[in-house]
């Protein structure tokens, strides 16, 4: 049998809570009463109720604040007052401070008992909502920003992976959160508790690498002047991740690979090993599979950690999260948001450093600039398409970055006409176009063009050009991108 919905009375006519009980008899509710606003704050505390059927009027307490105390402990009971004062100014404030409804009495069972079923209809659609937001349209994620489809994706598999021991082979390009990732199945994880330690096997020189991870003791090599355990050791019930995987030496692979099968690690200069429980999470910006293909990566240790893979899309591939994650970051001094040209630069722009790269554009912006709104004349190189970076198109979705095609090098010269030397004798016009050499007024017009127009031509043929890439158009004009991007705008307005 489903469990009961509780509801709480709070009434000081005790015929009348009797009465709105008998309402309630059946199988639906289970029913307590309370006659003074103390028994009724007292009996709310215990966070088991559904439901209050509330009296704003009670002997020594005004409804009001029994109101306001469920809004401040932020309960999740719903709330529908009762008085026999009609006053809309009552009703106003009880709604303000979280009732559900008002009921104005005397009233019957029928209405009751509808209102009661509209309040929890509309309570269980409330927590459907919030479950989809918490786990199907999340838009925070352990660290992440960000409610793209391709980032709602790895949030579950970050799920997924979490309930896991196996282990973890995170691959993306360079700022696109890897760490974070790895960070977040660790939280959401058993192991939370435990250590979460962090090795980038591309920092440490390799004649250094093996102790990081494993240890030594004294005298193993010169500068070991005593014994020191590793970040496997150091990671013992929790998790070790190992970024930047792909730059291991091939030498240390096979005892990495060692340690994965029987769980043992051997301090460099010991001859003793030693039992450590860890869960693995190792990261990479090169394709593994690649590495493998090219000798660099042992296939057998790819097997082995490559159980669950995970791959962090890139910024260009995240919709609009660039705009919320910008927004985020923006959370600083005197700023408070971004005009819509600046938006618009941003989610046209490629980002080869991802996530990193816009966090650098921000701070940049808030460090040197003051204001409250994010202007286009603001934004650093190569935002403005003033460097070199600026002519790299954005790249198709599917491609990969090592395979980013360079942009056209056709020359982009604006078709304006050539202008005489102010050498030459003028040119005399006759108000008779029939005269020898005299030019017809009517014919003006056409061979001399409007500036805005020549300069519009040339604008749309440089973006055809380059194939819709306003940045690199702008650096072969020699103007700046948030340029065509207002000219853009004037255009659709006339």
């Amino acid at each position: 049998m489903a469990n009961k919905t509780e509801i709480l009375i709070v009434e000081d006519d005790r015929a009348m809570a009797t009465v709105y009980q008998s309402y309630l008899v059946g199988d639906a509710y289970n029913v307590t009463l309370a006659e003074t606003g103390y028994d009724a704050l007292q009996r709310i505390d215990q966070g088991d109720l559904d439901g209050v059927l509330l009296d704003l009027t009670l002997p020594d307490l005004n409804g009001l604040e029994i109101l306001r105390h469920i809004q401040q402990q932020s309960l999740p009971v719903e709330v529908i007052v009762t008085t026999g004062d009609c006053s809309m100014n009552t009703a106003i404030e009880a709604m303000q401070l979280g009732a559900r409804d008002y009921l104005v009495k005397p009233f019957n069972k029928d209405r009751l008992l509808t209102t009661l079923k509209n309040c929890f209809e509309n309570q269980n659609l409330q927590r459907i909502v919030e479950t989809y937001r918490e786990e199907i349209d999340r838009n925070h994620f352990c660290g992440f920003i960000g409610s793209s489809l391709a980032m709602q994706r790895v949030y579950q598999v970050i799920d997924s992976a979490a309930t896991s021991q196996a282990t973890v082979f995170i691959t993306g390009e360079s700022g696109t959160g890897k760490e974070v990732c790895a960070e977040a199945i660790h939280q959401r994880s058993e192991r939370s508790k435990a250590p979460f330690i962090a090795i980038n096997c591309g920092a440490i020189p390799k004649d250094l690498i093996e102790s990081e991870i494993f240890g030594h003791v004294k005298g193993a090599f010169t500068g070991a002047v005593s014994d020191r355990d590793g970040a496997a050791r150091a990671a013992h019930g929790g998790t070790l991740f190992l970024d930047e995987i792909c730059e291991m030496e091939l030498a240390l692979q096979s005892k990495l690979l060692r340690f994965l099968q029987t769980g043992t690690l051997q301090k460099v200069g010991s001859d003793r090993t030693e039992k450590v429980d860890v869960r693995i999470v190792c990261a990479s910006n090169k394709d593994p599979l690649s590495e493998v293909q090219a000798g660099h990566f042992r296939e057998d240790l790819y097997y082995r950690l490559h159980v669950l893979p995970i791959h962090l899309p890139p910024l260009r591939e995240r919709d609009n999260d660039v705009i919320e994650i910008a927004r985020s970051f923006l959370e600083q001094k005197e700023f408070s948001h971004f005009e819509p040209d600046t938006e618009l630069i941003f989610s046209n722009y490629h980002w080869p450093g991802n996530v990193r790269q816009l966090q650098n554009v921000v701070r940049n912006i808030v460090v040197l600039h003051n204001g409250s709104t994010v202007t286009s004349c603001m934004l650093p190189p190569p935002l403005d398409g003033s460097t070199e970076l600026s002519r790299n198109p954005r790249p198709a979705p599917t491609m990969r970055s090592d395979m980013r095609a360079e942009p056209p090098q056709t020359q982009i010269t604006p078709t304006v006409p050539p202008i005489a030397p102010t050498t030459a004798p003028p040119v005399e016009f006759s108000s008779n176009p029939t005269l020898p050499g005299a030019v017809a007024e009517d014919n003006l017009a056409r061979l001399i063009r409007p500036i805005a127009e020549l300069e519009r031509e040339a604008i749309e043929r440089a973006i055809d050009l380059c194939e819709g890439n306003i940045p690199t158009a702008a650096h072969y004009l020699k103007i700046s991108a948030a340029t065509i991007y207002r000219k853009r705008n004037s255009w659709k307005r006339d």
